[in-house]
């Protein structure tokens, strides 16, 4: 194909610099990325070659630089990979990963340029750099470091090899994954199949149907979350419960062409060499080499000072589950496709809540304009929606990011519906990140959702919470203030980079925001002050079940990657024999298992799953300081929050930042007291 006819390679010219999406064709990535790998290894080289001393100007501030034209092209290309791919793509995705990483290693393992930024780094305390310019020196050594600069010429060659192929796994394991996932579907037939199904749920599902093609008439359960979980809410059919609850646990789990376990022992496997050949003693050893957390040992001491808690007060919300359970006339002991429907009964006899009188308050639209209402009271941003014909999906929506000076911070998109094409779970990405250099350049960034669309959009309060959470990532990126692009927006250390997301889901629960923007779909009344009193009572309950289902997952994530190097491993057994070892309880279970954990297997957390709750010891000890002002938007605690977390990027260390917004280190028990486990051993 012609470069010159590639709209990959050309001037993009679309409004704010967005791709010419219409134009872009399958068949333009494989070109393109070869031409981009190319300009930018012509980059690197003339770096490696300049006959004058290397300086931090020359060689750290160039490398920042450059590979630009590469970037813009693989965050396209991830972007569409993500939420709008089709066999087209996935054929370039597995053919591209392993030539993209050896581009990777091609740059990380360039003898020339390494001497050079070894030079700077060997002497960056006497070259008088600002903070900034350091942060970028350390970060680019360190980078160069951990992918293999520093290793001898025949580890060197192994190392590429293992990254080559680590990428043609995690590729597979990805779209082995979207393929169960998009292939599956329960059609319910009848009244009988729809029972106990509120008309949010009805309403989800015969679009869902539609959208499958099974009739107009057709009702349909897939595996999003969006609607299986309110299905294994609600319905009162436990049979029907229980192949929807079966079919989430065993994706990835069948024998042909889709079965993760060996890809995922195979990755296992190739981490481990990986870790060895860099002299650490296991993987996770060398992940949390770049991780706030430092060491196995405070990771472990964390998850466990939840665990141990969770699986007592499980103990006796267990006895509440099953005497309900009794009383309803269902079997006990219950099962874990059991759980979340008697703890709805529960919840709905103990605080008067019911999760189906709560969702017509929460119109997907309203809860944006929520969202966005929270980040102007804060931040001092507007949104201000622009009709955009043009871009990937008739479901994205463009908003223009104004601050306070109505000058244009941003460009925000949201895709929030859940579709065959689009893999599962939620995520916030960038189609350019922001950097200060040249002029600046202007972040453009996307919320990832995946509701169960239909007409309107209602959200259970677990949705919009997750729609808060991707849109405080969002804010991370859209506030980002720094100089160099190494250093925006979301790239700071993994156990660091939740924090924005999971804080500003506080703010989801603020009694003004919800009377001003939670209003009944029908008739337009705001959410009735007792509905907010009861949603607020409830928000500890059931938080046991919650703590076993994400620490469990986290446990065994560090189990099974601080296995010693050289360790074969059986992925199913493995995880059978954890969780017998942790005690998991078995009406409970897991919500990630691992032959579909992608977080591990496909989304850069091996070792790292721990993240979560690690950012959610600061997140909780970070809004109090709000609570300690009596204001939920304080003023001054907002622009302490804007200038050391949301804008700061990477260019202050995760621990200093935190310092420099709330005056001391975070202490756990503010975690703890919000998941209602202070008091339970």
């Amino acid at each position: 194909m012609p470069n010159a006819n590639n709209p990959l390679l050309q001037a993009w010219t679309h409004p704010y610099g967005l791709p010419p999406f219409s134009d872009i064709k399958p068949e333009h990535f494989e070109p393109a990325f070869e031409v981009a790998m190319r300009e930018q290894l012509a980059e690197i080289d003339a770096i490696a070659a300049e006959a004058a001393p290397a300086t931090f100007a020359n060689t750290v501030e160039a490398l920042d630089r450059g590979g630009r034209l590469l970037a813009r092209i693989s965050k396209v290309f991830g972007n569409l990979t993500s939420s709008e791919t089709s066999p087209a793509l996935q054929a370039v995705e597995r053919a591209m990963a392993p030539r993209l990483a050896a581009h990777r290693n091609a740059i990380y393992m360039h003898a020339g340029l390494f001497d050079r930024i070894a030079a700077v780094h060997a002497r960056r305390d006497s070259l008088g750099l600002q903070d900034e310019d350091l942060a970028l020196l350390e970060r680019v050594h360190f980078d160069f470091v951990l992918s293999g600069a520093k290793l001898p010429p025949e580890s060197r060659s192994r190392y590429a090899e293992i990254t080559q192929e680590l990428a043609q796994l995690t590729t597979r394991f990805a779209q082995n994954l979207l393929a169960e996932e998009s292939s599956w579907a329960l059609q319910l037939n009848g009244e009988a199949d729809l029972a106990g199904l509120p008309d949010s749920v009805r309403s989800a599902a015969r679009t869902a149907a539609l959208e499958r093609g099974l009739g107009a008439e057709a009702y349909a359960i897939t595996l999003s979350p969006s609607l299986a979980e309110p299905f294994l809410t609600f319905s009162s059919r436990r049979d029907l419960r229980e192949i929807v609850w079966r079919a989430r646990v065993a994706r990835g789990a069948h024998e042909g062409e889709h079965d993760n376990r060996p890809v995922a022992a195979g990755i296992v496997a190739l981490r481990q060499e990986l870790a060895g050949l860099h002299g650490y003693a296991s993987y996770a050893d060398y992940a949390l080499a770049d991780r706030m957390a430092q060491d196995t040992a405070a990771v472990l001491d964390l998850l466990r000072k939840a665990w141990e808690p969770a699986k007592a007060k499980a103990a006796d919300d267990r006895a509440l589950l099953t005497a309900t359970a009794k009383r309803l006339g269902e079997p006990t002991p219950i099962a874990a496709w059991d759980w979340r429907y008697v703890a709805e009964k529960v919840r709905q006899q103990q605080f008067d809540l019911d999760d189906a009188a709560l969702k017509p308050y929460f119109t997907l639209d309203n809860m944006i304009a929520a969202m966005f209402d929270c980040a102007g009271r804060l931040f001092g941003l507007r949104f201000v929606e622009q009709a955009s014909p043009g871009l990937y999906h008739p479901d994205v929506r463009l908003w223009e990011v104004r601050g306070r000076d109505n000058a244009l911070v941003g460009i925000f998109l949201g895709d929030n519906y859940a579709r065959a094409s689009k893999r599962s779970g939620a995520w916030m990405s960038v189609f350019r990140s922001q950097s200060g250099i040249d002029g600046g350049t202007l972040p453009i960034v996307i919320n990832n959702n995946n509701f169960a669309k239909a007409s309107p959009t209602l959200l259970s309060f677990d949705d919009v919470r997750t729609l808060f959470h991707e849109f405080g990532h969002a804010l991370h990126g859209l506030l980002s203030q720094v100089r160099h692009e190494r250093l925006s927006g979301t790239s700071v250390l993994r156990d660091f980079v939740e924090l924005p997301s999971q804080l500003f889901e506080n703010w989801a629960l603020e009694p003004q925001i919800l009377q001003q923007h939670a209003r009944h779909w029908q008739t337009g009344e705001p959410i009735p002050n007792n509905l907010i009193d009861k949603l607020l009572r409830a928000r500890r309950f059931d938080q046991a079940w919650a703590t076993i289902q994400y620490t469990g997952p986290a446990l065994i994530d560090m189990a099974l990657h601080s296995l010693p190097n050289g360790t074969p491993v059986d992925i199913a057994e493995f995880e059978a024999q954890q969780c017998k070892l942790l005690g998991v309880p078995e009406d409970i279970g897991l919500r990630h298992h691992l032959t579909h954990f992608g977080h591990l297997f496909a989304g850069g957390y091996a070792a790292g799953y721990y993240v979560y709750m690690w950012a959610e010891v600061l997140e909780a000890d970070a809004f109090d300081a709000f609570a300690e002002s009596g204001d939920p938007f304080h003023p001054e605690t907002a622009q302490r929050l804007h200038l050391h977390i949301y804008s700061t990027g990477g260019k202050s260390k995760p621990a200093h930042a935190y310092r420099a917004f709330r005056g001391r280190d975070a202490m756990v028990e503010a975690m703890l007291k919000k998941r209602g486990l202070v008091g339970h051993t």
